[in-house]
């Protein structure tokens, strides 16, 4: 008796983890100088409102802790300067399909015309999957 709980304590103390089929598509950008507040309220919520209207979409992740990285953004005067990345989101697509579909799905395209390009300095993007 005393086995079989030891046995059973052991098992749950191992550490259980899933792969999903879902795709990441993780964002770490730095904005245009000059960007407001109000400006970068509007880019995250102009995420909520694709999720809301894009299929496929399964969650998101839009308070980053923790954003590393920097890019060299050539100046004017041929010079460069360091930018970190600041800012960070995450999309979480239910499968590889509904991620190519969101590229070009309207809403996107208008977030990204509109609201997002207008005020990104640069981004990275890495889409990730099992």
């Amino acid at each position: 008796m005393l086995l079989l709980a030891l046995g059973a304590a052991l098992q749950a103390a191992v550490n259980k983890y899933n792969k999903p089929k879902t795709v990441l598509h993780i964002v770490t950008l730095y904005y245009k100088d000059g960007t407001t507040e109000e400006q970068k309220q509007a880019v995250l919520e102009g995420v909520e409102k694709m999720a809301a209207e894009i299929p496929g979409i399964r969650n998101l992740w839009l308070k980053p802790m923790k954003v590393q990285g920097t890019r060299a953004e050539r100046q004017p005067d041929g010079s460069y300067r360091m930018r970190p990345m600041t800012d960070a989101f995450v999309i979480e697509f239910e499968s590889e399909a509904a991620f190519k579909a969101y590229e070009d799905h309207p809403a996107h395209r208008a977030w990204a015309d509109k609201i997002y390009l207008p005020v990104r300095g640069y981004s990275y993007t890495h889409d990730i999957t099992n």
